[in-house]
Protein backbone atom coordinates (compact mmCIF):
# COMPACT_ATOMS: atom_id res chain seq x y z
CA UNK A 1 0.00 0.00 0.00
CA UNK A 2 2.79 2.36 0.37
CA UNK A 3 4.41 2.26 -2.95
CA UNK A 4 1.13 2.76 -4.51
CA UNK A 5 0.67 6.46 -2.46
CA UNK A 6 3.86 6.86 -3.76
CA UNK A 7 2.50 6.52 -7.24
CA UNK A 8 -0.23 8.62 -6.41
CA UNK A 9 2.02 11.53 -5.23
CA UNK A 10 4.71 10.91 -7.59
CA UNK A 11 1.87 11.28 -10.64
CA UNK A 12 0.27 14.32 -8.86
CA UNK A 13 3.02 16.01 -8.17
CA UNK A 14 3.89 15.67 -12.45
CA UNK A 15 0.86 16.87 -13.48
CA UNK A 16 0.76 20.02 -11.68
CA UNK A 17 4.98 20.88 -12.60
CA UNK A 18 3.93 19.79 -16.20
CA UNK A 19 0.49 22.44 -15.65
CA UNK A 20 2.57 25.12 -14.39
CA UNK A 21 5.76 24.54 -17.11
CA UNK A 22 3.13 24.87 -20.33
CA UNK A 23 1.58 27.81 -18.58
CA UNK A 24 4.75 29.25 -18.55
CA UNK A 25 5.54 28.28 -21.55
CA UNK A 26 2.42 30.11 -23.21
CA UNK A 27 2.42 32.54 -21.14
CA UNK A 28 6.01 33.73 -23.06
CA UNK A 29 4.54 32.66 -26.58
CA UNK A 30 1.63 35.28 -26.12
CA UNK A 31 2.20 39.18 -26.78
CA UNK A 32 1.77 39.65 -23.28
CA UNK A 33 4.57 37.55 -22.73
CA UNK A 34 6.88 38.45 -25.00
CA UNK A 35 6.26 42.29 -24.18
CA UNK A 36 7.39 41.64 -20.87
CA UNK A 37 10.31 39.78 -21.76
CA UNK A 38 11.31 42.95 -23.81
CA UNK A 39 10.49 45.49 -20.88
CA UNK A 40 12.84 43.19 -18.69
CA UNK A 41 15.46 43.40 -21.19
CA UNK A 42 15.31 47.03 -21.87
CA UNK A 43 14.99 47.68 -17.83
CA UNK A 44 17.74 45.52 -17.28
CA UNK A 45 20.19 46.28 -19.75
CA UNK A 46 19.34 50.30 -20.15
CA UNK A 47 17.61 50.03 -23.34
CA UNK A 48 16.94 49.04 -26.44
CA UNK A 49 18.71 49.81 -29.79
CA UNK A 50 15.61 52.85 -30.68
CA UNK A 51 14.89 55.57 -33.30
CA UNK A 52 12.98 58.22 -31.25
CA UNK A 53 11.79 61.19 -33.52
CA UNK A 54 9.59 64.33 -32.33
CA UNK A 55 7.42 66.25 -34.61
CA UNK A 56 5.93 69.61 -33.89
CA UNK A 57 2.17 69.97 -34.37
CA UNK A 58 1.90 70.34 -38.00
CA UNK A 59 3.80 67.41 -38.34
CA UNK A 60 7.56 68.58 -39.37
CA UNK A 61 10.17 66.93 -37.83
CA UNK A 62 11.99 68.78 -35.16
CA UNK A 63 14.53 66.29 -33.92
CA UNK A 64 15.64 62.76 -34.05
CA UNK A 65 17.71 60.69 -31.54
CA UNK A 66 19.26 57.17 -31.95
CA UNK A 67 21.04 54.82 -29.98
CA UNK A 68 20.25 52.22 -27.32
CA UNK A 69 17.38 54.36 -24.94
CA UNK A 70 15.01 53.08 -22.35
CA UNK A 71 11.76 55.46 -22.51
CA UNK A 72 9.57 56.25 -19.75
CA UNK A 73 6.12 57.47 -20.48
CA UNK A 74 3.75 59.58 -17.86
CA UNK A 75 0.36 58.26 -16.75
CA UNK A 76 -1.03 61.64 -17.76
CA UNK A 77 0.39 61.14 -21.46
CA UNK A 78 1.68 64.51 -22.33
CA UNK A 79 5.73 64.07 -20.74
CA UNK A 80 7.95 60.98 -22.83
CA UNK A 81 11.58 60.85 -20.46
CA UNK A 82 14.26 59.21 -21.96
CA UNK A 83 18.05 58.36 -21.55
CA UNK A 84 20.67 58.82 -24.00
CA UNK A 85 24.52 58.66 -23.87
CA UNK A 86 23.78 59.12 -20.01
CA UNK A 87 22.09 62.69 -20.34
CA UNK A 88 17.78 62.84 -19.49
CA UNK A 89 15.73 64.46 -22.12
CA UNK A 90 11.96 65.00 -21.54
CA UNK A 91 9.69 66.01 -24.05
CA UNK A 92 6.74 67.96 -23.22
CA UNK A 93 3.09 68.17 -25.58
CA UNK A 94 5.25 66.84 -28.52
CA UNK A 95 4.26 63.90 -31.15
CA UNK A 96 6.79 61.55 -30.20
CA UNK A 97 7.38 58.11 -32.65
CA UNK A 98 9.45 55.81 -31.13
CA UNK A 99 10.84 52.86 -32.93
CA UNK A 100 12.81 49.75 -32.07
CA UNK A 101 15.64 48.99 -34.67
Amino acid sequence: MKSKGKVITITVLAIILFIIVGSVIWYFNTGVGGRAVKTWISNNSGGLNRTVQVYDQGGHLIKEYEGKIDVQDTEYGNKILFELNGKRTIIYNGTVIIQEK
